[in-house]
């Protein structure tokens, strides 16, 4: 499995049941930086993707990541301090319910790629399947613990499935979140939504929804998304 080279960062990722993909590249370029955080949290993080984005992004002195998988755990700390900012960046090994439990820190914007597939997958690879089936981070569980780690302008941006967008925002009501921006992604013109950004915060304002579609055609990306990735991507 050949490493994922990006412009300023390469991951390693023969150890990782979930591979580079493009979920976790829009959201961690997608992410709001607008109030400047200082301290940021990857949930789940696989191979440090995301949190290795939001250091090039960013200036946050703490980037914390947390990721429970063995293997996946050890690939995010060795992509880590492969990058340029190997010094802010760093990977608790443990799960969610036990950082909960433990931690009292705060952060400034918490990101997640959170298991999706709801439904029981079984590809006979027990590690991608655990990293994708949302019983090992159901939503619920992400959600109760999310608001007790953010500072009160915080930030909580999340990708989950379109289908999933609506009882997502359902849940992260309940516990005091409310969502200020949602991005509907989908591949080409004709196709479904087939993803939805979000972002979250304990500010119930008026929500800006809008749409971001891959492709033009095969191999022929959007403007807007070129624009989105083109800081991370070798070719764009």
């Amino acid at each position: 499995m050949k490493p994922f080279k990006f412009k300023e960062f390469t991951i390693h990722q023969d150890q990782c049941a979930m591979k580079v993909g493009t979920d976790g590249v829009l959201l961690g370029a997608w992410a709001s930086l607008a109030n400047q955080p200082e301290s940021i949290l990857d949930i789940g993080a696989g191979t440090g993707l995301i949190a290795l984005q939001l250091a090039q992004r960013s200036s946050a002195e703490t980037i914390d990541a947390i990721e429970l998988d063995d293997a996946a755990y050890e690939q995010c700390v060795a992509n880590f301090e492969a990058s340029p900012w190997g010094d802010r960046l760093f990977c608790y090994h443990a799960g969610f319910d036990e950082f909960v439990d433990e931690m009292d820190d705060k952060y400034d914007l918490i990101v997640s790629n959170p298991p999706f597939y709801a439904e029981d997958v079984t590809s006979g690879d027990t590690s991608r399947d655990t990293a994708r089936q949302n019983s090992s981070l159901p939503f619920d569980e992400l959600l109760q613990g999310v608001p007790q780690f953010l500072t009160d302008k915080g930030i909580f941006a999340v990708i989950v499935p379109f289908k999933e967008e609506q009882g997502f925002v359902k849940l992260a009501k309940r516990v005091g979140l409310f969502p200020n921006r949602i991005t509907r992604v989908k591949g080409n013109p004709d196709s479904d939504f087939k993803r939805s950004l979000m972002e979250f915060s304990f500010f119930d304002d008026q929500t800006n929804i809008d749409t971001l579609t891959i492709e033009k055609e095969r191999h022929q990306y959007t403007e807007a998304y070129i624009k989105l990735t083109q800081a991370f991507y070798l070719k764009m």
